[in-house]
């Protein structure tokens, strides 16, 4: 029976790029600048690297399909080197590969980069998938804010509650993320917004305002992967941070084929969370995790996310929202870097920021982000539509 891959790596060292309009940098560029920020930590040198996981999503930076922009950028070892893609979790994709060949045995450090420039490509929000596709066939003219949006609709009809009750939650999901990027030196926005301003801004695809989409963004995140031994021969001193576990779940159909998913939560955040916690040794995941980084493309999401993941009662995470749980000083304080809202999408990139934030958190190194010393925390991607996606779910911890 598998065991899986509790405390068998630990995180040696990370680096996040700033996230922002970019435009004086290149792809390289970014990945050189969390690469440096990762290295430093780690107190190694490159040489000992031994494998490589990177992630991309788009095809348009002229960077190709293989890894040797990431090899030749950083100035690898000739190591082996592979590029993952899995929609929004490609940077929590190539953590896993990371992690899961240093867990095997084949290797004692690993490198998952994972970086994005989507300001370059020219599109206002996130690209559609090429012409002709699997995607394109059984989702002509869907858009992100269209398709999120039904989220809200779904659970304004599924739980009876009253839409503008949940659009005062959705404000707060944004108010509190405003909140928290205004004190975060790497996020690409730093305002901070009133709840009324959220309120009154412009709709883009009822019931989600201006203020309820994330933005697009250039950047870059990174992590470099060990055993707990080999960190402790190493020198590594304060808290050693590990990974409790990294699962994913795929949706297979069953959303869009059958009438018993409702479209009021991800079937794919559920299963996912589910074997994360089993793995991780977790029971009461609202107790135990300390602080949580979710994929809050959209308010609507982080909302319904909080539900999927058990840290709120179906059909009471508005009232969780409303009475501030996950606040930066409630129960779960979750995103409290500023998450996507703050630090926008460079889809490669989004899952190993997540879990930058996590490892400062966890080292006590988040500077005026500070929790009081938090010992479990979780990153959650969703990639695609609502009935039709690929969910991560992975989970830190010191020793």
């Amino acid at each position: 029976m598998a065991e899986g891959i509790r405390d068998k790596v630990a995180i040696l060292g990370m680096g996040c790029s700033r996230f922002g309009e970019r435009w004086d940098c290149s792809a390289e560029d970014l990945m050189v600048e969390s690469f440096a920020e990762a290295l430093a930590d780690a107190g190694i040198e490159r040489d000992r690297i031994d494998a490589a996981w990177f992630g991309m999503s788009v095809d348009e930076h002229g960077l190709g399909k293989s890894a040797l922009s990431l090899t030749t950028a950083l100035r690898l070892p000739n190591i082996a080197a592979t590029r993952v893609e899995n929609m929004c979790a490609s940077g929590t994709e190539a953590l896993r590969g990371a992690v899961y060949g240093v867990a095997s045995g084949a290797y004692d450090i690993a490198l998952a980069m994972g970086v994005e420039k989507l300001k370059d490509t020219g599109y206002g929000g996130l690209p559609e998938r090429t012409k002709g596709t699997f995607e394109d066939l059984w989702f002509p003219s869907v858009t992100a804010p269209g398709s999120f949006a039904q989220f809200a609709s779904a659970y304004v009809a599924r739980h009876g509650i009253d839409m503008d009750g949940l659009k005062e939650a959705m404000a707060h999901v944004s108010w509190k993320s405003h909140e928290n990027g205004s004190r975060n030196p790497k996020a690409h926005l730093r305002a901070r917004v009133s709840k009324e301003k959220i309120l009154a801004a412009p709709m883009i695809a009822y019931p989600l305002g201006l203020y309820d989409c994330c933005g697009v963004s250039d950047g870059s995140a990174c992590a470099i992967v060990t055993t707990p031994a080999i960190a402790e021969r190493l020198g590594r001193t304060g808290p050693l941070v590990t990974v409790k576990s990294i699962q994913l779940a795929l949706s297979n159909g069953s959303e869009v084929g059958y009438d018993n998913w409702d479209g009021s939560y991800a079937l794919t955040t559920r299963l996912a969370s589910e074997r994360a916690y089993r793995e991780a040794g977790i029971r009461d995941p609202r107790r135990e995790l300390d602080l949580v980084e979710v994929h809050d493309c959209f308010s609507i999401t982080e909302l319904v996310t909080m539900e999927d993941l058990g840290l709120a009662e179906p059909g009471q995470g508005w009232r969780a929202v409303l009475d501030g749980t996950f606040d930066s000083s409630g129960e779960v304080p979750c995103n409290i870097d500023g998450g996507l809202k703050c630090f926008g999408h460079p889809i490669g990139a989004t899952g190993l920021r997540m879990a930058y934030e996590i490892y400062q958190q966890l080292r006590g190194t988040a500077a005026d982000r500070q929790l009081n010393a938090p010992r479990l925390g979780l990153t959650h991607n969703l990639g695609g539509y609502p009935n039709k996606n690929v969910c991560s779910v992975s989970i830190f911890g010191t020793c």
